[in-house]
């Protein structure tokens, strides 16, 4: 199904990432009264709303834009971890370690929010 007009194209990345319409705007640093008004037609997103949607979600701007191709842009999560990986090399030693180990324990608590969710839906 197309999607004829901007901000419906906006709406409609909103729903495919599964975010309500006030977690969305606040992670493009959009008030909700002015995200609710692109979303129902009346205001139309600037460049800069363009820009902070693509580089937060991976959306293809030419789809965003025009409608045209796909409305995310794919990657490889191995080619994002290759990325980090070059980032992590270049650090001293000693601040390395730190990131280490603060990936650990945000992947630890992770599991553990996982766990909570999954046992209160039981």
């Amino acid at each position: 199904m197309a999607v004829s007009s901007i901000n419906e194209r906006i709406k409609a990345v909103r729903k495919a990432l599964n975010i309500s319409q006030k977690n969305f705007c606040e992670s493009i640093y959009l008030s909700y009264s002015f995200y609710v008004k692109i979303e129902a037609g009346t205001r139309n997103p600037n460049e800069r709303v363009y820009e902070l949607i693509c580089n937060k979600y991976k959306v293809n701007k030419e789809w965003l834009i025009t409608g045209k191709g796909e409305m995310f842009i794919e990657t490889r999560p191995d080619v994002e971890l290759e990325e980090l990986m070059g980032i992590i090399k270049e650090l001293d030693p000693l601040f390395k370690e730190c990131i280490i180990q603060q990936i650990k324990l945000m992947a630890n608590l992770h599991k553990k929010s996982n766990i909570k969710r999954c046992q209160a839906q039981l």
